[in-house]
């Protein structure tokens, strides 16, 4: 596909068929205007979109797993890197071409791992650039929880992509814990195999710009996707949560929940709070019996602060199970805080426990205890710097 073609804007049918590249010359440098950019702004990603990034220098990726697990370090150019697809924006592809090595983690055939595999990136330092590239894959059979953090600064872009075998099972956690000074802008392409199973959640609370574009496909049937997401929002905090599901087979299911807050303060001179979530879900004309749904719910906690919520649902074919969306953003559900009250709990804290339920609903169904336990405490402290 020529690069005349990507710039017509003529390159693809649907969501789905969205020209991939992995490298950067074949995107033209994004403006305001663009579909994809159009809520973010570009003067804030330090020239991750247009090639004007600072000094660039290799993030620090460590992996601490079970014996039974193999963990390769590989060159940029190794083409299993390549499996899951190429990028499907510059800034992605800038991360593909800047490059200089990867790593790959492989969970063997048939293999149960009992013990969290956590993968820790952390950003190279303020006024540095860097970029990164993970692959998970887990072979045939093979059952495994995988935990992603990214802590540090830095300015970051990255692929960090999943591959589940036929019957395999994979249990995400993408917790972006960056400091309050960190930019970050990551494709995470998913792709399922026969009876495959992926609970792909994704935790942000820190950095300043925060971007995560999960991509889901299906390529056997019988696979089932779970996305779950939880965010909050502070003064000066841009997080985009933008998710495509590519149900291209029968018989296959996916849910997506993803649930946000936000709070600004009047006084300060940090921009406003901003969220955006886009779901795209695609249900192509053979993806008989697909059962899919998708949700996304944002508190709006103060003024000064903007949530973005834009599901799209794409049906080829009526021979489908169930399909639907939803979406909110609003404040607090009065009759929800009046009750509370009634029973003889101040406002303030009726509003915390709500807040606390809110984002419950999505932590209770992360698979470890100790990432759980973080989340909450998050929250916690995110409550503690806003008047209710």
């Amino acid at each position: 596909m020529t690069n005349e073609t990507v710039q017509s804007g003529t390159s693809h049918q649907t969501k789905g068929d969205l020209f991939a590249s992995f490298n950067v010359e074949d995107f033209e440098v994004p403006g305001g205007r663009d579909e994809v950019w159009r809520f973010i702004a570009l003067r804030r990603l330090r020239g991750l979109h247009n090639g004007t990034f600072t000094e660039q220098a290799k993030p620090t990726v460590e992996v601490n797993a079970s014996d039974a697990v193999q963990v390769e370090v590989v060159a940029a150019d190794d083409e299993r890197l390549k499996v899951a697809g190429g990028a499907v924006d510059r800034v992605a592809a800038q991360a593909w071409t800047s490059l200089q090595e990867a790593t790959i983690v492989t969970i063997p055939a048939n293999e149960q791992i009992d013990e969290p595999v956590r993968i820790t990136i952390t950003g190279a330092g303020e006024n540095v650039t860097s970029f990164g590239g993970v692959l998970v894959q887990s072979e045939t059979g093979a059952k495994a929880t995988v935990v992603v953090q990214y802590q540090g600064t830095g300015t970051h872009a990255d692929n960090v992509n999943f591959v589940l075998g036929d019957n395999s099972r994979l249990d995400v956690v993408v917790d972006a814990d960056w400091d309050e000074t960190a930019v970050h802008l990551g494709q995470q392409n998913i792709v399922l195999g026969r009876d495959a199973t992926i609970r792909h959640t994704v935790a942000t609370f820190g950095g300043e710009i925060v971007r995560i574009v999960p991509r889901v496909k299906f390529t056997a049937p019988g696979g089932d996707a779970e996305l779950l997401g939880i965010y909050f929002a502070d003064d000066g905090q841009y997080i985009e949560n933008r998710l495509l599901v590519d149900h291209a087979v029968p018989h296959c299911r996916s849910n997506v929940m993803y649930k946000g807050a936000l709070q600004a303060d009047k006084q300060s001179k940090k921009p406003e709070a901003r969220t955006c979530w886009v779901g795209d879900v695609l249900i192509r004309a053979n993806a008989q019996n697909t059962d899919t749904y998708e949700v996304n719910r944002n508190l709006v906690l103060t003024e000064g602060a903007r949530a973005d919520s834009i599901p799209n649902l794409e049906i080829e074919t009526g021979e489908i199970a169930g399909a639907g969306h939803a979406a909110t953003v609003g404040r607090f559900d009065d009759e929800q805080v009046y009750y509370l009250m009634s029973r003889g709990i101040p406002e303030g804290q009726a509003r915390r426990l709500i807040i606390r339920g809110f984002f419950n609903e999505v932590i209770r169904q992360v698979p470890v205890e100790s990432v759980r336990d973080t989340l909450a405490e998050r929250v916690e402290e995110e409550l503690g710097r806003v008047n209710l």
